[in-house]
């Protein structure tokens, strides 16, 4: 195992610990921007779909994995900022370049919108709010045609950069990898800032985070609007990559998606985003090619991609709550001691009742 002395605070904010891991996201790095030139247009337009869903499970994390706030309203905020880009580029004819920072900027405003029940509620209940208000942008969405295109929905163009097209799947992802690496680097940042330890704080107990001189009401709202900025520039790059925004993009099951995402891959984790993002992008499209394998009384079912959903939390809540991350994380510890190693290592401890614990 790896066992570094840190003497100072300023080791500890390091971008990267050991230099092998710099070498490590070296070689990643490569292995990405060499991608298109082998892989095909096929994977290469689902690792760009990936890659947006990361950055829109990025922002998730940061609000229910480090700050502890579930929503189950997120496809809102993705939809915000979809739609703001096809306003500002199909019907007011602006630059896409203009349009994306302001699709976060806007669904960071209407994160505000939030805040108070945010402030009041937690839990299940927040989590209502929460679906309330993503059905809210749904009917917004049908009741507004002259920004939307209502039910019939909006056909939007690849941007270009200056006198390159970024039409091609190709020239697209490029763009996309780049933000997702300028969102990963700041991401990291803010975990490693006081507001990052703040979130972390209002998580594990908002009583003792308050006694602490940690303003809830600041940190919480910091978080919805960095979480909403992170969904509406998602949605922002989202909308240009299929071409056509509608509705139906944007419903409940996509919420759920984001939140199947983070905790697949894993919770409070910048790595299991990213992780659990690309596990259930290619996921769906193994749904979508597997069904025809089916039966048809199961492949034709409406809700058969929910129920695979469904399951899959419970089986990661069941046998491995920290995730494909955690998982890794293990695996890497085991090959770090090896041959040495306890049996049960990883054994989950027992849960005692109050009741219990007297006794």
């Amino acid at each position: 195992m790896k066992f570094k002395l840190k003497k100072s605070y300023m080791e500890d904010l390091k971008l990267f610990e050991y230099k092998s891991d710099m070498v490590g996201y070296g070689v990643l790095l490569v292995f990405l921007f060499i991608f298109p030139s082998w892989a095909g247009n096929y994977w290469t337009y689902n690792l760009t779909l990936a890659g947006i869903y990361c950055i829109a499970a990025l922002g998730l994390n940061i609000l229910t994995g480090y700050t502890g706030m579930i929503s189950l309203g997120h496809a809102a905020f993705f939809a915000i900022g979809a739609y703001t880009v096809g306003y500002m580029t199909t019907i007011l004819g602006h630059s896409f370049w203009i349009a994306l920072p302001l699709a976060g900027f806007a669904a960071a405003f209407v994160g505000l919108s939030l805040v108070l029940p945010a402030l009041r509620l937690s839990g299940i209940y927040l989590a209502i709010v929460t679906m309330g208000f993503g059905f809210i942008i749904d009917q917004v969405i049908l009741e507004w045609p002259e920004v939307t295109g209502g039910a019939n929905g909006l056909l939007i163009n690849r941007p270009t950069l200056g006198p390159l097209s970024l039409n091609s799947d190709a020239s697209y992802y490029y763009v996309v990898l780049v933000i997702v690496i300028l969102f990963v680097l700041l991401t990291k940042n803010i975990v490693r800032t006081s507001l990052g330890r703040a979130l972390v704080a209002v998580r594990d107990s908002e009583v003792a985070a308050q006694s602490m001189g940690i303003p809830l009401a600041k940190v919480k709202t910091q978080a919805f609007v960095i979480s909403g900025f992170y969904a509406g520039i998602a949605g922002g790059l989202f909308a240009p990559l299929i071409n056509f925004i509608g509705p139906d993009n944007f419903t409940i099951i996509e919420s759920i998606n984001l939140i199947v995402m983070i905790i697949v891959g894993g919770l409070a984790s910048i790595h299991g985003s990213i992780f659990g993002a690309i596990f259930i992008t290619l996921l769906s499209e193994f749904i979508r090619v597997g069904k025809d394998a089916l039966p048809a009384f199961l492949s034709q079912q409406v809700g058969f991609q929910g129920a695979v959903y469904g399951l899959i939390i419970m089986l990661f809540i069941l046998f491995e709550p920290m995730g494909i991350y955690g998982r890794y994380l293990k695996i890497k510890y085991l090959f770090q001691v090896f041959p040495i190693y306890r049996k049960d290592t990883f054994r989950r401890e027992r849960k005692f009742q109050k009741a219990q614990r007297t006794r």
